[in-house]
């Protein structure tokens, strides 16, 4: 019999979200579009964008979600003119309203043996619960599974659709998943999925992403419009090492909500019971534009099959941060990328990505 997406889980369907330094098939990016998310920058960004898929497509393919014609050529004109290998760049026409594909994209679970050995999971963006303009972009998952002819599972829980982004969580595809309770658990802001309890978020991750052993830190960074995602926070660079990141400054208002995660932490287990290792990030000094503070972390980085791409911010821990990551992933190149214009859409290279896993073998 095969496979009815309708009638089980991923999970028990044997799929589980795969780390994201396991092989890709691709990374999927959108082209910048919307003016309101870049004010004034939206020419800087599509130029750092266009240098990055350049650096991209020397390591793998890049599935480029664009939201008109129009758009499309303009981004091909772009690309090639920053070198990008063009024959190593699939462009999917589709209406956008933002693109954040780490929120809004396909997001994959893979399982060893039978095929399908991929799927797509939609887990029904919703702007943050923030933002109107959002029901183009939560429609692309459904976009991608007919064209990359995988199968679609439409995460359901407690009788409705389940609400969650990709960049508030993060696994080490063993079987831990990392979150904040200021994401997904106030009770008043930017609430996700009314009347959800813990629980419920930890029954709903297992059932569509596979995991067995949810750990909740506290609350995010200074500036993120997510409230409170973790990929700006904590990140796994490998299946049993971690990295946090931390304020030094007493005065800078990430010390304490960035402290207190580093209390909790001291609690964590992976799946087999044991302890993490914990290595500390810096973060770059604040990053004021027209007198807004954005999220700026060294956190967001990017890990593809050749490379681990770091958003840089023109910091003198720019070099530090780069280091730090270089010895704790050894089989890549660790590239920086400037962030400062990504940054004022309150997101960078994690945010504005989401990786394509590559078939397990059989």
């Amino acid at each position: 019999m095969g496979l009815d997406p309708t009638r089980t889980t991923p999970s028990e369907a044997g799929y589980s979200m795969p780390a994201e330094w396991e092989p890709h098939a691709a990374t999927w990016l959108a082209w910048p579009q919307n003016e309101a998310d870049f004010p004034g920058k939206l020419d800087a960004v599509r130029w750092a964008v266009s240098d990055w898929i350049a650096k991209l497509t020397r390591g793998e393919r890049v599935r480029l979600v664009a939201g008109s014609a129009r758009a499309e050529q303009q981004a091909r004109r772009c690309l090639s003119r920053a070198g990008a290998d063009l024959r190593r760049v699939d462009f999917l026409r589709h209406p956008l309203d933002r693109g954040w594909m780490r929120d809004c994209g396909p997001l994959f679970v893979t399982r060893p043996g039978p095929a399908p050995r991929r799927a797509i999971v939609h887990l029904h963006f919703n702007g943050w619960a923030r933002y109107d303009n959002w029901r183009r972009d939560t429609r692309i998952p459904e976009a991608a599974a007919p064209r990359l002819r995988v199968p679609l599972f439409r995460a359901r829980w407690n009788g409705r659709p389940f609400v969650c982004e990709g960049g508030g969580i993060e696994v080490n595809g063993r079987g831990t998943l990392l979150s904040t309770e200021e994401c997904y658990l106030d009770p008043r802001t930017q609430v996700r999925n009314p009347g959800f309890t813990r629980p419920d978020y930890e029954a709903a991750w297992r059932a569509f992403l596979g995991v067995r052993n949810v750990f909740w830190l506290g609350r995010g960074i200074a500036g993120d419009d997510t409230h409170g995602h973790v990929d700006d926070l904590c990140r796994f660079v490998n299946p049993r090492t971690l990295v946090l990141v931390r304020e030094d400054n007493p005065r800078d208002a990430n010390y304490r909500p960035l402290r207190e995660n580093w209390e909790r932490i001291a609690d964590l287990r992976l799946e087999d019971g044991s302890r993490p290792e914990i290595v500390p990030l810096p973060m770059p000094a604040p990053v004021v534009f027209d007198g807004q503070r954005l999220p700026a972390s060294y956190a967001n980085f990017y890990i593809a099959n050749h490379a681990v791409f770091v958003p840089t911010f023109n910091d003198p821990k720019d070099r530090l941060a780069l280091g730090i990551l270089s010895e704790l992933i050894r089989d890549r190149e660790i590239i920086g990328i400037h962030a400062v214009d990504l940054v004022w859409g309150l997101g960078t290279l994690h945010c504005l990505s989401q990786q394509e896993p590559a078939n397990p073998p059989a």
